[in-house]
């Protein structure tokens, strides 16, 4: 008796769990592989549904590109920010941020932001997406740090310059890291970038008490 094999048919959902499933399979397929990974093909076979019906829910790819890179490091933001302390000191809780992000379990959010500037050149909707992600993150740690030291009369760190810093200083290790060119002990490094950032001497922003004037 012979039989007939024939592919298996998605199963049918409502428009909004098809979509949601489609969106879910290319988060998880960048997550696993990075953005350049996204074709219509690849999200289809991952989401078990027709290239066809990928296309129907995200017509113009690029569009879907930076949506996904979206969901990607917003995920990691609120997760990150939502571990800081207030009831801590601030150098703790900076080191303890820097030294998450640059965690190498986070690699692969560190090759989707090092795919999104590429891909960026070439695709400006995902540009669009990666600036405002980025402002996102450095308006995030600029207000961390603005509150922690409105207490702190002693302090005189400026916020958007220390959180651009320490941005810089994390994104420039991960990318580092993807092609083993990093010191070995990252959290060392963080600590004395950290240093560096928050530790202003007393005399770079106000005059010594002590100091005479007299000429």
């Amino acid at each position: 008796m012979k039989t007939t094999s024939r592919a298996a048919m998605p199963r049918r959902l409502p428009p909004e769990e098809r979509e949601r499933s489609i969106v879910d399979a290319a988060v998880a397929l960048a997550a696993e592989n990075g953005l350049e990974a996204l074709t219509i093909r690849a999200i289809a076979a991952r989401a078990g549904v027709t290239p066809a019906l990928v296309a129907h829910y995200r017509p113009v790819m690029d569009t879907f590109v930076a949506e996904v890179f979206g969901a990607i490091v917003a995920a990691e933001r609120e997760e990150v920010i939502v571990s800081y302390d207030p009831d801590a000191d601030l150098r703790a809780n900076l080191l303890h941020l820097i030294e998450t992000l640059l965690d190498e379990h986070r690699d692969d959010v560190a090759v989707v932001w090092v795919q999104s500037w590429a891909l960026g050149a070439r695709n400006e909707a995902l540009a669009a997406r990666v600036r405002a992600e980025m402002d996102l993150w450095q308006s995030a740690l600029e207000d961390l740090i603005a509150r922690a030291i409105a207490d702190d009369p002693h302090t005189s760190v400026d916020p958007a310059s220390a959180a651009w810093m320490l941005l810089a200083m994390v994104d420039g290790m991960s990318a580092h890291s993807l092609v083993k060119w990093a010191p070995r002990d990252r959290p060392a490094l963080a600590r004395r970038t950290l240093a560096a950032v928050l530790d202003i001497p007393a005399d770079a922003t106000a005059p010594d008490a002590h100091t005479s004037t007299d000429r």
